[in-house]
C-alpha cells in the first residue's frame, strides 16, 4: 500500500515539475529530478530541454515548428559575415548588366523582369529557407515519427503509463530536433553559395537572381583569375539559371515535386534508432546530433527510391546541362572563360561540407552525375539545329529531352530537324534516320525537293523557311 502511495506521490510531482518547465518558471532544481527519474541531470541539458518543451506546447497543433530551424540559420550566417560595401556592390551590378548583354546572344529565353539582387548571407536564408523546409519536411515527418515509437517502445515499465498521451509532444520535439540540425546545415551552407541557382535547385523566389558578395570574395581568393572575369562569369551563370526557370513555369514545380516524391519514400532505419535510444545519454545529447546529421538513421534507398533519384539526377543535369552550354556560349570574350568553367566544374562536383552535411541529413545529393553527357547533349542540339529551336524544348514538359536524349542526342536532332520541315516522323522512319546517322551515311534526298542541299544547310534551316505540315 505504501509503495502505491509513493508512486502516486512521485507522478503528482513530475507532474507540478512539467507544469512548471513548460510555464518558464524558475527555482527548478537538476537534483529534484534527479530524485523523481533516478537519472543524473546536466544543468545546461535540463534548460534546453526546458525552451524546447515550451516551444513545442507554444507553437500549438502537431506539426514541426520550423522557427528553431530559421533561428539556427540566421544565428550561423550573422556570426562573422563581413558587411556588403558599396564598391562591391557597384562592380557586381556593373556585371550583371554586361551579362545581362551578353546573355541576349547566348539563347532567345527572355530576361528577367527585376534586376538581379546582391544578398547578404542572411538575406539568402531568409529567402531560401520556405524551400529547404519544404523538401526536408516528409524527412522529418519519418524522423519525428520513429523516434516517438522508439523512445515510447524503449521507456520503462513503470513510466509507460505516464508516456500515454504524450506522444504529440514527443513528436513536436523530436522533430525540432530534425529542425534544429537542418537550420545549422543551410545556416553553414549560406556561408559557401555564391548565387540562388549555385545548389542546382531553385531555392530562390520564380524567376529572381541573386549573388552573395561575401562568398564571391571567398570562391575567387586563390584563383589566378581577374575578380571581374570572375564576376562576370558567374553573373551570366545566375541570370541564365534565373531565367530558365522564368521562362519555363512549370519547371520549379516539376523539380521539386521530384525531390519531395524521393523524400517521402524515405524511412528511418529502426533498428539503429532503438540502438541509439537504448544507448542515449542524456549528458551528452551530441551522439544523437551526430546521428542525425551523418545520416546514419537514414538505411540505404530502396528500389523505388533509386529509381527516383535517378529522375531527379536526369532532370538536374538537364537544367544544369543547359546553363552550361548558354554560360559556355555567352562568355566567350572572357581570355579565361574556360579556366572559370573548369573551376565551378571542379567545385560543383566536389560540392561543400555543407552541402555533404545536408546530403547526409536528408539523404539527398543534389549534384547530379550525368551533368558532362547532358552538356554534350546541349552542345550537339545547339550546333545542329541552333539556339531558337534548341530554347524551344523549355516551351512545354513533354518537349524537354529525356535521359534517353542524353544518351542519344542523334535522335532529339533528328526529331528537332523533322519538326523544323513541318514532317510528323514516324517511329520507323526515326529509327532508320538514327541508323543511318550511326553508320555514317549521307541522308537521303527529301523526295527530290533537297537534291542540292547539304547536310550542314538542312541541319541549321538556313536554306529555306519551314514548310507548313
Amino acid at each position: 500500500m505504501g509503495d502505491d502511495s509513493d508512486d502516486s506521490r512521485n507522478e503528482d510531482d513530475l507532474s507540478e515539475l512539467l507544469r512548471r518547465m513548460l510555464g518558464g518558471q524558475g527555482g527548478i532544481d537538476p537534483a529534484e529530478i534527479e530524485r523523481l527519474t533516478g537519472m543524473p541531470v546536466d544543468p545546461s541539458m535540463l534548460a534546453m530541454i526546458s525552451q524546447q518543451l515550451r516551444g513545442a506546447f507554444a507553437g500549438g497543433g502537431d506539426g514541426i515548428s520550423w522557427d528553431l530551424a530559421k533561428r539556427q540559420a540566421l544565428q550561423i550566417a550573422e556570426s562573422g559575415a563581413l558587411s556588403v560595401t558599396d564598391g562591391q556592390r557597384v562592380d557586381l551590378d556593373e556585371a550583371l548588366a554586361l551579362a545581362t548583354l551578353w546573355l541576349g546572344e547566348a539563347t532567345t529565353i527572355s530576361d528577367l523582369a527585376h534586376s538581379a539582387r546582391v544578398l547578404t548571407r542572411a538575406q539568402w536564408v531568409e529567402a531560401s529557407l520556405p524551400v529547404w523546409q519544404e523538401l526536408a519536411e516528409p524527412v522529418a515527418e519519418s524522423i519525428a515519427d520513429a523516434l516517438t515509437a522508439t523512445l515510447e517502445e524503449q521507456a520503462p515499465e513503470e513510466m509507460r503509463a505516464m508516456m500515454q498521451g504524450a506522444g504529440r509532444l514527443m513528436r513536436t520535439v523530436g522533430g525540432s530536433l530534425f529542425a534544429t540540425q537542418l537550420g545549422q546545415v543551410v545556416g553553414r551552407l549560406s556561408t559557401e553559395v555564391i548565387s540562388g541557382g549555385d545548389v542546382g535547385i531553385p531555392v530562390m523566389p520564380a524567376g529572381e537572381a541573386a549573388i552573395l558578395p561575401q562568398n564571391f570574395a571567398d570562391f575567387g581568393r586563390d584563383l589566378d583569375i581577374g575578380e571581374d572575369q570572375l564576376a562576370l562569369a558567374v553573373a551570366v551563370r545566375e541570370l541564365a539559371h534565373a531565367r530558365l526557370f522564368r521562362h519555363a513555369k512549370w519547371l520549379r514545380l516539376h523539380v521539386i515535386s521530384q525531390v519531395t516524391e524521393f523524400a517521402r519514400g524515405i524511412r528511418v532505419d529502426t533498428e539503429a534508432l532503438e540502438d541509439l535510444a537504448g544507448r542515449f545519454d542524456p549528458q551528452r545529447p551530441e551522439e544523437l546530433r551526430q546521428a542525425l546529421e551523418s545520416g546514419a538513421l537514414l538505411p540505404a534507398h530502396s528500389e523505388a527510391q533509386r529509381q527516383a533519384l535517378g529522375r531527379l539526377e536526369t532532370l538536374l543535369a538537364t537544367v544544369e546541362g543547359w546553363v552550361d552550354v548558354v554560360t559556355e556560349d555567352a562568355t566567350a570574350r572572357l581570355p579565361k572563360a574556360g579556366a572559370i568553367a573548369e573551376t565551378v566544374r571542379r567545385r560543383r562536383a566536389a560540392g561543400g561540407p555543407a552541402e555533404q552535411a545536408l546530403g547526409s541529413l536528408v539523404g539527398l545529393e543534389l549534384r547530379p552525375r550525368r551533368l558532362r553527357e547532358a552538356a554534350a547533349m546541349w552542345r550537339a542540339v545547339t550546333n545542329a539545329v541552333g539556339i531558337e529551336a534548341r530554347d524551344s524544348l523549355w516551351d512545354y514538359p513533354d518537349f524537354m529531352p529525356t535521359a534517353e536524349d542524353i544518351d542519344d542526342p542523334d535522335a532529339l536532332i533528328t526529331r528537332l530537324q523533322a519538326r523544323a520541315r513541318g514532317e510528323q516522323v514516324s517511329a520507323d522512319e526515326l529509327d532508320d534516320a538514327i541508323a543511318r546517322i550511326l553508320a555514317g551515311e549521307e541522308p537521303a534526298p527529301d523526295d527530290g525537293e533537297g537534291e542540292g542541299t547539304s547536310p550542314s544547310d538542312d541541319a541549321t534551316g538556313e536554306e529555306e523557311p519551314p514548310r507548313p505540315a
